[in-house]
């Protein structure tokens, strides 16, 4: 099965952080189930990240952050010691595209940082985000807050840029560590769900539009 040649291939004290675990017996439990049930049974991805009849857009949101943070974060740990201070001062995307880091304490301003220092914050602050219960409510009951969809879209835009780092950057690196196949099925299945709610702003897909595989979007 996929997760079988996924423990092989991915080595699981490279994980970057340790992985957020839905809690049994809740909602978003049984939705991840749900969710992991539909990707195993090898349907379409644009049908898989479809919202299941009945059930609440911002749970299903919330577990598939959560799922793509921990399997880019896998993804990303494998990587990182082909991603270095060295190799990649930058952040970037190619020639055509930098990513500067900002946040709400230590980098008010826009600033350029190296990948892995890029990688690192932009972990730790996902991490913060998705263990708040006051924006990630776990207990029944317990509303979104209003702005919920809008600091998903924010965090995927930037796991999305971990894609673009990862393809343009260390695409060898993917190749010869056998995880393409791998990297790409997470690829797809993100880049379809990211369109099918309309995330991430069209202008931030545009580095991995010519995708090497030719799989198409």
């Amino acid at each position: 099965t996929m997760a079988l040649c996924l423990k092989q291939v991915f080595n699981k004290d490279k994980t970057f952080r340790p992985r957020k675990k839905f809690e049994p017996g809740t909602q978003r439990f049984e939705l991840y189930k749900k969710a992991q049930a539909s990707l195993k049974s090898g349907l379409d991805l644009k049908a898989v990240v479809q919202l299941p009849p009945g059930e609440s857009i911002n749970d299903w949101i919330a577990v598939h952050v959560v799922d793509f943070f921990n399997r880019i974060n896998l993804i990303y740990g494998t990587m990182s010691e082909y991603c270095t201070e060295k190799s990649c001062p930058i952040m970037s995307g190619g020639l055509k595209y930098e990513y500067r880091w900002q946040d709400d304490s230590k980098y008010k301003k826009p600033t350029k940082l190296s990948a892995p220092q890029y990688m690192c914050m932009l972990m730790d602050w996902i991490e913060m985000l998705i263990n708040n219960e006051d924006i990630f409510p776990t207990r029944i009951g317990v509303p979104f807050p209003k702005q919920f969809q809008q600091v998903c879209t924010k965090i995927l835009t930037r796991l999305f840029r971990v894609f673009v780092h990862v393809y343009i950057h260390h695409f060898d690196s993917i190749i010869n560590m056998g995880a393409e196949a791998h990297v790409n099925t997470c690829y797809k299945h993100f880049y379809y769900f990211i369109r099918e709610f309309s995330l991430v702003d069209h202008r931030e897909l545009e580095p991995l539009v010519r995708m090497p595989q030719g799989w198409g979007g």
